[in-house]
């Protein structure tokens, strides 16, 4: 018997309990060029892609086919813009459009402007517009835009030349650049310790159980450690995935809609973003997008060469 194999769960995805809330909040990196350092899509399903890889490989100069998933991204409307002094929420100035407030709830638009020797940082409101996709959901999602600048005044004018109009994906990111990805996993429910942590199967003879765990621990100290595989909740986590490829930003919505639709989701309606590879969660979900927290390196655009259409059903 091996008794070196690594260790079942990892303690670094703990604890494991269902999300708060499907809007996953995220860390925000730094930059000293003015932009908006992310955005947000709903998840729309995988299709295939060939591209030319650039990367310093053995595979380099070669064309790569892979798998690409496809992200709704409708544009979000700036509703306001907020300060913040030592990490605390200091005032907030609001769009002048009623009609878009009441979207939200909001009755009386209150007239404040943010002074900026008084913020030492400056984020976009912007909420999400699923009303524009065909995806059945009514209500919008409401959430933070962290901004690049170098002073937390250069940061309040760029903010404002952004309130009270829409921002599309075309406008955060372009293709080529690297990622960062946070979403909520696939809720999957209750489960055992053989899917929940990949615990070995025990032989029939053992102890009349298969699915369950040998041992709980030791015998002293006489109780049972958390770190014990044990059943539980399973998926609908918030998970983040670096360092994802954006193969394409494309408005024309031909180049990807297969004929019958993708399935669970239907045909895309708004602008879209490719990123190479998986992203958590399942179709519907919002995925939210910022600038890579890692140095990547320079930029380097990869090539699409074929992107498919095929029917997915």
């Amino acid at each position: 018997m091996d008794l070196h194999r690594p260790r079942r769960g990892s303690r670094g995805f703990r604890p494991r309990k269902r999300a708060e809330t499907q809007v996953a909040e995220m860390f925000w990196p730094s930059r000293e060029e003015s932009r908006v350092l992310g955005f947000a899509g709903y998840k729309v399903g995988m299709t295939t892609v060939a591209y030319m890889d650039q990367a310093g490989t053995t595979t380099k100069g070669q064309e790569l086919v892979g798998a690409g998933t496809v992200l709704e991204a409708p544009p979000v409307y700036v509703y306001a813009v907020r300060g913040y002094k030592a990490h605390k929420i200091l005032g907030e100035t609001l769009a002048s459009d009623e009609a878009k407030l009441k979207l939200l709830g909001m009755k009386k638009v209150k007239k404040t402007e943010l002074n900026e020797n008084e913020i030492d940082d400056v984020r976009l409101l912007v909420f999400t517009q699923p009303n524009k996709t065909l995806i059945g959901k009514k209500h919008p999602e409401r959430f933070e835009l962290a901004l690049g600048g170098k002073t937390a005044k250069d940061k309040l004018a760029f903010a404002k030349t952004l309130l009270g109009k829409e921002l599309r994906a075309k406008d955060v990111f372009k293709p080529g650049e690297i990622i960062d990805v946070v979403a909520i996993t696939k809720g999957k429910g209750w489960q055992g310790t053989v899917k929940r942590f990949g615990t070995n199967i025990q032989r029939p003879k053992a102890t009349g159980k298969r699915r369950h765990v040998g041992t709980l621990g030791q015998w002293h100290p006489a109780y049972v450690l958390y770190t014990a595989p044990q059943a539980g909740q399973t998926g609908y986590h918030k998970r983040t995935e670096l360092n994802k490829h954006i193969l394409k930003i494309s408005e024309n919505v031909d180049e990807v809609n297969p004929s019958g639709g993708f399935p669970h989701y239907g045909f895309v309606k708004n602008d879209f973003v490719i990123v190479k590879g998986s992203v958590p969660g399942p179709t519907k979900r919002l995925v939210k997008m910022r600038v890579s927290a890692r140095d990547n390196g320079p930029y380097q655009e990869l090539k699409l060469t074929y992107l498919s259409n095929e029917p997915k059903q």
